[in-house]
């Protein structure tokens, strides 16, 4: 069965109850949503997590995104960029740059912040480079999404946001949700129109 890949980490679990609003845009149109995490990393660049979450998502590995019919890729905002745990991952997926294993696949980005002008757009800039660079099909959010015209806390064309405030705990507004939801149909139509295409 095709599915979507939700691959995301999340620290005080935003962004991670943003990846469950995707998973249900995803579902919603016909696929499988596979939500998967990505382990903290340390300093000294040593493993600090089992290899299986105690709760969650399980971690994520490179067959995951090889398999994938699309993926919607999840950040919280560290001072304008992806987090570092995410990064380390993606910078692991040289053999599927170097096999194109992902190249034609439609991928989206979410992110969340502690505050509203806390680099939103410029952390789902920075999840797209890669994405690029292995040859995805960037899709974002159009204006035909009523929200994005409404939101208050977060939504760009660039992806869905959400201001989480300074210790996370800020809950999505009902129009986060619904652009968070509209990213996974988004992939999900694009990922079927591209295979029966």
């Amino acid at each position: 069965m095709d599915y979507v890949l939700i691959l995301f980490y999340s620290r005080n679990g935003a962004t991670a109850q943003m990846a469950q609003q995707v998973a249900r845009g995803v579902e919603s149109s016909g696929l499988e949503a596979r939500l998967r995490t990505v382990p903290e990393i340390s300093a000294n660049h040593e493993a600090t997590e089992p290899p299986v979450p105690d709760s969650g998502a399980p971690y994520a590995t490179n067959d995951d995104l090889r398999d994938c019919a699309a993926l919607a890729l999840g950040s919280p905002t560290r001072f304008g960029n992806m987090a570092a745990p995410l990064k380390y991952f993606l910078d692991g997926t040289s053999p599927l740059w170097l096999s194109g294993a992902l190249a034609g696949k439609p991928a989206g980005v979410f992110t969340s912040t502690g505050s509203l002008h806390g680099g939103q757009e410029t952390t789902l800039m920075s999840m797209m480079l890669p994405l690029l660079h292995h040859g995805m099909l960037i899709s974002g959010l159009p204006y035909s999404e009523p929200d994005l015209l409404s939101t208050q806390g977060g939504g760009t064309p660039y992806g869905p946001s959400h201001l989480a405030g300074p210790d996370g705990k800020l809950p999505l507004g009902d129009g986060e949700k619904n652009l968070c939801q509209a990213l996974g149909r988004r992939l999900a139509e694009t990922a079927q129109a591209l295979r029966a295409g």
